[in-house]
């Protein structure tokens, strides 16, 4: 009997490349994020209840094409991990697939974590952190690059991060782009 090879870790299927979020007390909270997956780029913005519903009814709506619908979130815990203001919180995400899906896509439950002292971006991360260990599953290969044939795919960016597609259809956020 040989010992097991180890395996490569594996490249998560989805970047979060950009995130920004609008909210206050007497203004609708407002998302919007840029995604990208191999060549594949997709943006999207959202409102919401409060600054993390916004961001992930963002992600929901950039990714719907490649997720066949919208993931039900059915859990969400901030845990602060020491005192004080430069803390850090674990965020955990719990999601099930967009309802409507058959055979081996409709079921599973999918968890992501994410630990930051900002509780916003340690969300969003956590968030698409377990949207990637559901399309890891080998009943969605290909999942994104399906999707990704009726997009256009992003121009090279040479390594830089974030950078936005200019020819890319307004979604309605010129907000975003400032």
């Amino acid at each position: 009997m040989t010992p097991a090879q180890p395996q490569a870790a594996a490249t998560p299927t989805l970047q979060l490349t950009r995130w920004t979020v609008t909210s206050g007390s007497n203004v609708q909270s407002r998302g919007a994020v840029v995604i990208e997956a191999g060549s594949h780029h997709w943006r999207a913005s959202a409102e919401g209840n409060g600054a993390v519903d916004a961001l992930f009814q963002a992600v929901d709506a950039a990714l719907v094409d490649v997720l066949q619908g919208h993931p039900k979130l059915v859990g969400y815990d901030v845990h602060a991990l020491a005192q004080g203001p430069e803390a850090e919180g674990l965020v955990i995400v719990a999601i099930e697939p967009p309802a409507g899906l058959e055979g081996a896509r409709s079921t599973g439950l999918y968890q992501g974590r994410s630990r930051s002292t900002n509780i916003i971006a340690a969300s969003i991360e956590g968030y698409v952190d377990a949207l990637n260990a559901m399309l890891a599953e080998a009943h969605w290969a290909g999942a994104a690059e399906s999707a990704g044939k009726s997009r256009r795919a992003a121009p090279e960016t040479h390594g830089r991060r974030a950078e936005m597609d200019p020819d890319a259809t307004d979604d309605g956020a010129p907000w975003f782009d400032r």
